[in-house]
């Protein structure tokens, strides 16, 4: 039976290449092209498209449904490997994978929306050209999340553009460090506890 599981893993594992190496291709459009695209296209894409229709992860023009397609595929292969390894997965250990997985999706989310507020801050601190075409995209995706986050910080009033952009990146960075040390001890307490 562990050689089973082991198996599963290993599949889900080649299986999670696969649909990282569709990703990163995508990017490149009309560019890349060719037999082994098709393939690789007809073997990952229903599953991608799943992802996209039923979950709707949309944030401005990013699709972060592709995101989640991996962190499943990950929490499985944790999984199979955990029952591999032990024959017994744990209500414990499921759960602390499941937290972990969860936790990676939001630390991800939570980093790129770091990365947007200090590309931004830099864009106004040197007076760059944000009418360019990345300066743009970037602005897409900072705009609507600084409308929530003024919104969040000083209610009905308009806040200081400045003001809150530091403010917001310093929540960010407290949710991402206290996040992950509250994330750390709850994992490490499931892994041991609830053992069928």
């Amino acid at each position: 039976m562990n050689a089973i599981f082991g198996f599963i893993a290993g599949a889900i594992g080649v299986y999670s290449i696969l649909i990282f190496a569709r990703i990163l291709l995508s990017w490149f459009g009309s560019m890349v092209s060719g037999k082994p695209i098709e393939i690789l296209s007809k073997i990952t894409d229903p599953y991608l498209d799943w992802w996209r229709k039923n979950l709707k992860l949309t944030i401005g023009f990013l699709d972060f449904s592709a995101i989640a397609a991996i962190v499943f595929l990950s929490l499985m292969q944790s999984m199979f490997y955990n029952l591999a390894s032990s024959e017994i997965l744990s209500v414990g250990t499921m759960l602390a994978v499941i937290l972990g997985a969860v936790w990676s999706i939001a630390s991800f989310i939570i980093g790129f929306f770091m990365i947007i507020i200090v590309l931004r801050a830099f864009a106004f601190f040197t007076n760059r050209n944000i009418y360019s075409p990345f300066w743009k995209i970037v602005d897409n995706i900072f705009q609507p999340f600084m409308y929530k986050m003024n919104r969040l910080i000083f209610g009905n009033k308009i806040g200081n553009f400045l003001k809150g952009m530091i403010i917001s990146f310093f929540l960010l960075l407290l949710l991402m460090v206290g996040g992950r040390f509250i994330i750390n001890l709850l994992i490490s307490y499931l892994y041991g506890k609830f053992v069928i």
